[in-house]
């Protein structure tokens, strides 16, 4: 199995734990967009309780990637997917909270290239 499989084991075994439902197909996407970031510790996580982590969040990914305008919008869907992550959940895996906001914001269009 490669390392990107392992990922999105460990990512279907997150959501199972969380109870959440997801579209598998929609998850791979995501997760390959977010390149290189999955195999790197640091990066493969967002941290929940960083300010300036979350602020990047918004303005590469709601913004730059899925091309939304800034506006408390995006900010309440980021704090309402931190909180579906678990507040004392360390494992708030990127490829994971970049699903979550791209189908809180019905954006799932942009990966259906």
């Amino acid at each position: 199995m490669g390392k990107f499989d392992e990922c999105m084991d460990t990512y279907k075994s997150e959501f199972k734990k969380l109870n959440v439902s997801f579209d598998e197909r929609l998850l791979t996407k995501v997760a390959k967009a977010c390149g290189l970031s999955l195999y790197n510790r640091d990066a493969s996580t967002v941290s929940g309780s960083d300010k300036a982590e979350l602020a990047t969040v918004k303005k590469n990914f709601l913004i730059g990637k899925l091309g939304l305008s800034d506006s408390s919008k995006l900010d309440d869907a980021i704090t309402e997917v931190m909180e579906t992550m678990g507040k004392s959940n360390r494992n708030k895996y990127r490829a994971m909270v970049y699903y979550l906001l791209t189908v809180k914001l019905n954006k799932e269009s942009i990966y259906n290239n």
